[in-house]
């Protein structure tokens, strides 16, 4: 499969990216939060929702948002870097339209919410595609290692 390239510029298009995220796994350490250039930017292991293959896989994939006004986390520890996060989706509240609060919704309760002034989010597979342990699933068990 190619690489994956999307924009959001609209809670719509952002919607289509949660989906492609579903399940992506994430260090705290793969997070960074630019005040002076106004971004947010992740580094993920996406799971290959898409791929044909019976083997699941996961890819190396970047996202930021752009026109980033503040930043809040609750429910992550910042201080554990190599702790792994498991992202289960991307919701976007307006409000003084364009506007609004997109939320990074992880499992275990963890979310940020990121304010924006209006909605420019891209993400983009960098290359690298290797097979999961297993496929995701929101019953109860182990975290997927990295």
């Amino acid at each position: 499969m190619d690489l994956l390239r999307l924009v959001a510029l609209d809670p719509e298009d952002l919607a289509v990216i949660s989906a492609h995220l579903q399940d992506a796994l994430l260090r705290v350490d793969d997070m960074v939060y630019l005040p002076k250039e106004r971004r947010f930017a992740l580094q993920v292991r996406r799971f290959d929702w898409e791929a044909v293959s019976s083997t699941p896989q996961r890819r190396l994939t970047c996202m930021h948002f752009e026109h980033v006004t503040g930043v809040r986390v609750r429910g992550i520890d910042q201080t554990k870097k190599d702790a792994v996060l498991n992202l289960l989706a991307i919701s976007f509240e307006g409000r003084d339209a364009p506007s609004g609060t997109a939320t990074l919704i992880f499992a275990d309760g963890g979310a940020i919410q990121v304010d924006l002034e209006c909605i420019e989010m891209q993400m983009k597979d960098l290359g690298p595609v290797w097979a999961a342990e297993s496929r995701p699933s929101h019953d109860e068990q182990p975290a997927e290692r990295l």
